[in-house]
């Protein structure tokens, strides 16, 4: 009786990678991610509020609302359509490298148009195009680790490109309030700083083209049918990605409404100087720990333990704020919960990589998980106000999270295939 022959190896673009990466890839990457989270969160923060302010005084509420909120629209559908598209490039340069540095070179020029825009609807559709190009790159370069990190070191590169999430914001605002206060230099320096930081990473690693013999048809019909991953044929994805969307939500409704916070229930004098301490005392929470948590998590090989011990964390932190309405309280709990969410970024995202449905759909499935993120964050102030208006005020927002987060943590351990 003869042996069956061996089945044939995948080609190395789609193979599980058994080789770990070293200090110039994990640097790369760092390096892209913390470029491109400064595109997406300064403009949000600083500038688009700054423009538009100057545009039209009286609505700058709305218009914000709407500049942004179309804007998150366009990173929801734009992510996974992108992904999708590079896990089908089947170019002699790669998969992912052309849509990174594509993504953020359309980004830059973008935002360098945002800067000169002087109506609202000037300001909408340029934001739009900076959301999309910029999400392009961000799900190709999001898609380098499960692509090129084994299994055993997933976390601790999580948890590198985890904290420039939360880095960026700071040192956008820095470079934008402190270095360059001119409104379209901003955007400029911003966007030309993204793709910048790419540079590096597209040209030193490798990106192993595609062969087009193994580049899944194409068909726009086949490429939205592939954008429903079913739960029953594959579960532990679908409680990745609700254990996600919950832990964000909860996130999402404990801090979109700070200023307020500080403002009418603290009664801080200073409630935008007070923002600023608790955001660099979160980023800081966050920094310290991302890295060391997926260490940890890929010392001992386990996920959900660690996602639940930091999903606790984190609603530990909103409990302080249900019960103390005080300063001291407020920096207690900015630092507890960026301790919890560093270890959660890196450590969830390593769990991520390893529930993905199959390795030709990497891009489009991390772009789903995205949505995941995203959608929170146009979701949680739809329910954080009419929880502060009649369902217990800041305390019930701050349950609400506390008890959010903690379900998102807790339902992890369903996921079957990750210890």
């Amino acid at each position: 009786m003869t042996a069956a022959p061996p089945a044939p190896r995948p080609h190395p673009a789609l193979a599980e990678p058994d080789r770990d990466v070293g200090r110039v890839w994990i640097g790369g990457i760092t390096t892209a991610m913390l470029g491109l989270y400064m595109a997406f969160f300064t403009p949000i923060q600083v500038l688009l509020p700054l423009q538009l302010a100057d545009i039209d005084e009286d609505g700058k509420v709305a218009a914000f609302g709407l500049v942004t909120g179309v804007g998150a629209l366009v990173a929801v559908v734009a992510n996974p359509v992108a992904g999708a598209l590079s896990d089908r490039t089947a170019g002699r340069f790669g998969r992912r490298h052309p849509w990174t540095l594509g993504g953020a070179a359309l980004g830059a020029l973008a935002l360098c148009l945002l800067g000169a825009q002087t109506t609202v609807l000037g300001v909408l559709l340029c934001w739009c195009l900076a959301q999309a190009a910029l999400n392009a790159g961000y799900a190709s370069l999001n898609a380098g680790v499960p692509d090129h990190v084994p299994v055993r070191q997933r976390a601790v590169v999580s948890g590198w490109i985890g904290f420039p999430q939360a880095l960026g914001l700071v040192v956008g605002a820095v470079v934008v309030t402190m270095l360059v206060t001119d409104l379209a230099a901003g955007y400029a320096v911003i966007g030309l700083a993204a793709a910048a930081m790419c540079l590096p990473f597209v040209l030193s690693t490798p990106d192993p083209p595609l062969p087009r013999a193994a580049r899944p048809p194409f068909t726009w019909k086949a490429l939205l049918d592939t954008f429903w991953v079913p739960p029953k044929a594959h579960p532990d994805f679908a409680w990745a990605w609700f254990t996600r969307f919950l832990v964000m939500l909860g996130n999402a409704t404990g801090t979109l409404y700070l200023l307020y916070f500080l403002d009418d229930a603290v009664h801080h004098p200073n409630p935008e100087e007070g923002v600023l301490v608790l955001t660099l005392l979160y980023t800081g929470g966050v920094i310290a720990t991302a890295v060391a948590g997926g260490v940890l998590s890929d010392r001992i090989g386990r996920r959900k333990a660690l996602v639940t011990a930091s999903s606790v964390v984190i609603a530990a932190a909103a409990l302080i704020l249900v019960f103390w309405h005080t300063w001291p309280a407020a920096i207690a709990a900015a630092a507890i919960m960026g301790a919890g969410f560093g270890v959660y970024l890196s450590v969830d995202q390593a769990l991520i990589t390893q529930v993905l449905p199959a390795a030709t759909d990497r891009a489009k499935d991390l772009g789903i998980i995205n949505i995941a993120s995203t959608v929170p964050q146009v979701l949680g102030p739809a329910l954080a106000a009419p929880i502060i208006a009649g369902f217990g005020g800041y305390a019930g927002l701050y349950a609400v999270a506390a008890a959010t987060t903690l379900l998102g943590g807790i339902l992890v351990w369903p996921i079957k295939s990750v210890p």
